[in-house]
C-alpha cells in the first residue's frame, strides 16, 4: 500500500494546529463546526437513522462536493476504517493514539463489500462501529446502542455516510452523526461537546477531503486513459 502525504510531518502539525485551534476557541466555532460544508437543504433533508436517535444532545451534519460520479466515491467510502483502507484523514495523528495505519491511495478490491452486521473500526482496540444498513453505491449508517434496562450510562449514536448525485455528474457526500448518551462526566467528555467534539470535527474534515481527493484524482485518470 503506497503511503500518501496524510503521513507526513507537515500534514501532521497542520492537523494538531487545527485541533489546538478548535480546543482553545471551543465554544465561539461550535455552530460552525456542526454544519461544516452544509447546505440548508442538507441540514433540512431527512436521512436513514435519523429516527435511531430520537433526542440528540450533540449532533451535526457536514458536506462536501465531489468532482466525480456517486459510483467513483462509493469505492472509497466503502472501504473505510482501520484494518481497511484507512480513515482518510491526519494519519500522522491517528498513528501517535496507536491506531498503525496508511490511508489507501488506490481503491482495494478486497474491502468493496459491506453488509449490515459488519464493523468499521476507527482504532484497533476500541470497539468497532456496527453497521446498521448499508445500500451499495449509496449510503454506509453505523448505529451504536448500549442502552439497557436499569443502567445508568449509556450512548446511543449513529454516523452516517450519503451520497446524493448531482445533475452534473458531480456528487454531493454528507455526513451526519447522532449522539445521545447518558450525562455523566465521562461520557460528557467522550461523546459530547467539552473536548471530542472539536478533535472529531477537525479529522472528520480531513476524512472528507481526503475521499474528495482521492475520488476526484481516480476519475480524472480514468477519464484520461479513456481517451
Amino acid at each position: 500500500m503506497t503511503n500518501h502525504p496524510d503521513d507526513s510531518l507537515m500534514t501532521t502539525l497542520e492537523g494538531a494546529a487545527l485541533i489546538g485551534f478548535h480546543l482553545l476557541l471551543n465554544p465561539f466555532f461550535r455552530t460552525y463546526r456542526a454544519c461544516w460544508g452544509a447546505e440548508f437543504d442538507d441540514l433540512l433533508r431527512k436521512l436513514p437513522g435519523d429516527d435511531l436517535v430520537t433526542r440528540a444532545r450533540w449532533e451535526f451534519t457536514h458536506a462536501i462536493t465531489i468532482d466525480a460520479p456517486a459510483s467513483e466515491v462509493w469505492s472509497w467510502l466503502v472501504q473505510i476504517g482501520v484494518g481497511r483502507g484507512g480513515l482518510y484523514s491526519y494519519a500522522g495523528l491517528e498513528n501517535l493514539a496507536g491506531c498503525h495505519l496508511h490511508n489507501a491511495d488506490q481503491i482495494m478490491p478486497a474491502y468493496q463489500q459491506l453488509k449490515s452486521g459488519d464493523e468499521i473500526k476507527i482504532h484497533p482496540k476500541a470497539p468497532g462501529m456496527k453497521v446498521a444498513a448499508v445500500e451499495s453505491g449509496r449510503y454506509i449508517l453505523v448505529h451504536n446502542d448500549n442502552r439497557q434496562a436499569g443502567k445508568h450510562a449509556y450512548i446511543n449514536m449513529t454516523w452516517l455516510w450519503y451520497l446524493q448525485p448531482l445533475d452534473t455528474g458531480k456528487t454531493r457526500l454528507i455526513s451526519r452523526s447522532r449522539n445521545d448518551y447518558s450525562p455523566n462526566l465521562a461520557n460528557k467528555l467522550w461523546m459530547g461537546p467539552l473536548l471530542v467534539e472539536p478533535i472529531s470535527f477537525v479529522m472528520e474534515r480531513k476524512m472528507l477531503l481526503g475521499i474528495k481527493q482521492r475520488a476526484e484524482s481516480h476519475w480524472i485518470s480514468q477519464l484520461s486513459w479513456a481517451f
